[in-house]
């Protein structure tokens, strides 16, 4: 904590060591600290106040503690608390003033939880007992006859119990009916209309509350779904007092949302404008959520609007300027709230003030920490148009009548790197023509021209409309004489640029033709290559004697796989690896006279001899697709048997091989349950042999086409961080204890390539967004290992989806690919004598041929794609 005084859990973590020890002065030292920079949930101030109740038994100790419940009741609204202070006040109750005392606690608490749909109830019953404990205390001994005093005393107090059910039963509490019940046994008279009325109306509104309150119990944390509807249920039902408490109800749960504190102070700037209420929950929020620049501007409006003193209003904004916001434009955002109400705060007709002073000195102090403090730290002011600046000037120029100021501002502004941007001349233009004069708005133009790059039309255009309206004829020469030029040189510029970009077009135009023609080229080569190997075999074939004499004939369809391309490995099967394994697995090749010498190139043809094997997809659910293993594995069926014997019983490895007999890094592993399947997936990226292993469903991708197998959020996740920058030599471990000291570390990726190694990122995932914003804060910029790492919150760009219509029907011929992802020309493995015309010719009618290709405006048709099995039926029948 003397290094990071913001850090939550260390708090939790140190307070929870001294209770243990028994440590009392250094524990309520501890949660004092702690108090003093966070909002306390329910449950820590029901432990402090606990501790300090058994140790205050003096009335000096009795007050701290009363002061101590005073402070708890502002963090959240909590009825558990209100009921704790209710019942410990009751114990001062033979003080001066005692019951007084008692009853303006349990009415304040009444008044802030007691419309509670489920917990409100405890509060009003606990009230009537108090009342009911009184009563028996004013009752006359038993035999005597009370006086008149005795007997007012014995009125009041009861019209006081009358009072109380009155008021519970007139609101919407869950088991109402008991009360009513208790309300009806316990009065001596007729219960009245108006009372009875009421409960019937409660009763309705709690049985339209109930469906909202089912849905809060019934759901997960943080129920920020159910609390929203429930608050816009209150908001139609228009009830300010139950709002604010739906509102605090939610926030209780929530409370480091910063959208729905915005709701909630929107709600009471706009609806209740009661200045305790609305600068509390301001407050609060701000102190939950420390690095939401919006939050900080509606505090201090709010501040403003209910005339708190400036002093409070400067304090609170230096807070805030040390709240540590994640984006450099928060910060020009803070300053311009804060420099609007000093301006709102000047009078103008006063030629010159303190709070004029006050002001100026304010906008040089915003440049300057933009400057210096924001721009160290985020390499960026985050005010590159200047606009703070922009505003000194309008003020200078509009309000104090002083042009020479805002001119030596605009100089500023035009150095900073504005000078090439039309618009921003323009601003300045319309500045000088409002409150200058027409000399140095033809200065300014005349600068404009020479320097705007992005439009420089535009600023001619202008010049030439201020030189015909006000200008003479030795002025329209030189600004005609001054725009043409610059024309002229801005359209040679554009046609050079034209021209080398015409020049590069033509390069790589040239380029694409000489990589067609290589492509053509090998094409060629690969036709003759076949050819030849075709008349080879047609030898053979003459040799042996006719195809077809035999007594039957084999029909074996092989289709090549295509070769997988970078950035398509997903770990996930799809029907072309499906044919592949089916082509491929114990591929028959003719055997070679004499057998290998290497015992590996044994092995590999022992495998083509291997008989074929069809995938069954019925048996997905048993089984896992494996990939990314090494090529150069030995005995794969038995290694991974092995491995994945651990999940349970394996039926069957299914590695896949190529052509040549050789491992293609990747197979199935089918198991007798599915238990063991799934059992089987948590070993995804398990390190084998150096290279992180991929296990993911075996599932059809043609038939699941929107199935997913990353696992890993590709939204803005504002409790994770993306780390950049780190060395490749960094552990997971090493990392842990870096980011630890910034809060509760849940998780921690660190991120490889295919082959296991270290790409230098990773992503941190933290209990919650505070935790991760504050690391933000204090690791962006830190060095590990000789590396400057960058930090910020994740939000990783939206991946690329494949184009509509890309995706073919199954079964689908599979389309082979080049080195450069070209289709490569496809051979038919079908007799020409076989083939049938994919256009074939109307029979001629009167002389005509009807529905010609050349006469028809519809399209040819295409072929009816044929699998495996339609091919061999055809052949057969022919």
């Amino acid at each position: 904590l003397s290094i990071n005084a913001f850090d939550y859990n260390c708090h939790l973590d140190l307070i929870k060591l001294l209770r243990q020890e028994g440590e009392l002065v250094k524990l309520r030292r501890a949660r004092q600290k702690m108090s003093e920079l966070f909002p306390l949930t329910e449950e820590i101030w029901l432990d402090w106040l606990k501790d300090e109740i058994k140790m205050a038994s003096e009335s000096s100790e009795r007050e701290k503690v009363y002061e101590l419940f005073e402070r708890a009741v502002k963090d959240y609204i909590c009825p558990e608390i209100w009921l704790e202070y209710a019942q410990y006040s009751i114990g001062g109750i033979g003080q001066e003033g005692g019951i007084e005392k008692v009853r303006s606690i349990f009415e304040r608490a009444l008044t802030a939880v007691g419309l509670h749909v489920t917990k409100g109830t405890a509060l009003w019953e606990a009230y009537r007992e108090f009342e009911n404990a009184i009563l028996e205390t004013a009752q006359p001994a038993p035999g005597s006859v009370p006086s008149p005093e005795q007997q007012q005393v014995l009125c009041s107090q009861l019209e006081k119990i009358h009072t109380l059910f009155r008021r519970q039963l007139g609101i919407p509490l869950l088991d109402m009916e008991a009360s009513y019940a208790e309300y009806e046994e316990w009065s001596e008279e007729p219960i009245p209309e108006t009372t009875i009325k009421n409960y019937k109306k409660a009763l309705q509104q709690l049985e339209k509350c109930k469906p909202y309150e089912e849905a809060l119990l019934g759901a997960e944390t943080p129920k920020l779904a159910e609390y929203q509807a429930y608050i816009d249920f209150e908001m139609k039902a228009g009830d300010p007092a139950r709002i604010q408490l739906i509102y605090e109800r939610a926030l209780a749960e929530n409370c480091l949302v910063p959208d729905l504190w915005a709701r909630y102070n929107q709600y009471l700037d706009r609806q209740l404008k009661v200045k305790e209420l609305v600068l509390s929950a301001h407050d609060r929020a701000v102190r939950n959520c420390p690095w939401t620049v919006g939050l900080w501007i509606r505090y201090l409006l709010a501040m403003e609007r209910h005339r708190v003193d400036h002093s409070i209003i400067s304090e609170m904004f230096e807070k805030a300027l040390n709240a540590g916001f994640i984006q450099a434009t928060d910060y020009v955002e803070i300053w311009q709230a804060y420099l609007d109400y000093l301006r709102r705060r000047v009078d103008f007709t006063q030629d010159s003030s303190k709070e004029l002073e006050e002001l100026r000195s304010a906008f040089a102090r915003a440049v300057e920490y933009l400057k210096q403090e924001v721009e160290e730290r985020f390499s960026e002011s985050g005010d590159p148009s200047c606009t703070i600046m922009q505003n000194w000037a309008r003020v200078e120029a509009r309000l104090c009548n002083n042009m020479q100021k805002a001119r030596e501002l605009w100089d500023n502004i035009m150095t900073k790197g504005n000078a090439k941007y039309a618009n921003m001349w323009l601003e300045y233009y319309n500045l000088e023509r409002a409150h200058g004069d027409t000399q140095h708005c033809r200065k300014a133009l005349h600068r404009a021209v020479q320097c705007t790059s992005d439009y420089p039309e535009h600023v001619c255009e202008v010049l030439l409309t201020l030189e015909r309206i006000e200008g003479t004829l030795e002025d329209w020469d030189a600004a005609v004489q001054k725009t043409e030029n610059r024309l002229a040189r801005v359209n040679e510029q554009r046609a050079k640029a034209a021209e080398k970009e015409a020049a590069l077009a033509k390069q790589e135009e040239e380029r694409a033709e000489q990589r067609k023609q290589a492509r053509a080229e090998k094409k060629a080569s690969k036709k003759a290559k076949k050819a030849r190997i075709g008349d080879k075999r047609k030898a053979d074939d003459e040799d042996e004697g006719e195809w077809g004499q035999e007594e039957g004939f084999k029909f074996h369809y092989l289709e090549l796989p295509s070769k997988r391309h970078k950035g398509e490995g997903d770990g996930v099967l799809h029907e072309e690896d499906m044919e592949v394994e089916t082509g491929l697995f114990g591929r028959s090749a003719p055997a070679k006279p004499d057998g290998p010498a290497n015992p590996k190139e044994k092995a590999s043809t022992s495998r083509k001899d291997i008989p074929k094997v069809f995938h069954d997809s019925s048996k997905d659910k048993v089984t896992v697709f494996v990939s990314n293993l090494a090529y150069t594995m030995a005995e794969p069926e038995a290694k991974l048997r092995e491995l994945f014997g651990s999940c349970g019983e394996v039926a069957e490895v299914r590695p896949v091989f190529n052509n040549k007999g050789t491992f293609r890094g990747y197979c199935y592993v089918q198991f007798k349950e599915e238990e063991a399947a799934l059992q089987a997936l948590g070993l995804d990226r398990t390190a084998v042999e150096g290279r992180p292993m991929f296990v993911s469903p075996c599932v059809d991708k043609n038939k699941n086409p929107d199935f997913k197998v990353f696992r890993y959020s590709t939204t803005l996740e504002k409790h994770k961080l993306f780390i950049s920058g780190l060395p490749f030599s960094c552990t997971k471990e090493e990392l842990e204890e870096v980011c630890k000291a910034h809060g509760n570390v849940k998780d921690i990726r660190l991120v490889t390539n295919r082959a296991g190694k270290p790409k230098g990122l990773a992503y941190v995932e933290y209990e919650n967004e505070a935790q991760a914003s504050q690391a933000v804060l204090k690791m962006d910029g830190l060095t590990v290992k000789d590396h400057v790492i960058k930090v910020m919150i994740s939000n990783p760009p939206l991946r690329k989806l494949p184009e509509a219509g890309r995706a073919s029907t199954f079964p689908a011929p599979r389309q082979v690919y080049g080195a450069r992802g070209k289709g490569r020309t496809q051979l038919s493995m079908m007799p020409r004598a076989l083939q049938r015309q994919s256009n074939p010719v109307a029979k001629a009618e009167n002389g005509m041929v009807q529905n010609s290709p050349a006469t028809s405006s519809e399209p040819p048709a295409e072929p009816k794609k044929m699998s495996n099995a339609d091919f061999a039926k055809m052949l057969l029948k022919k």
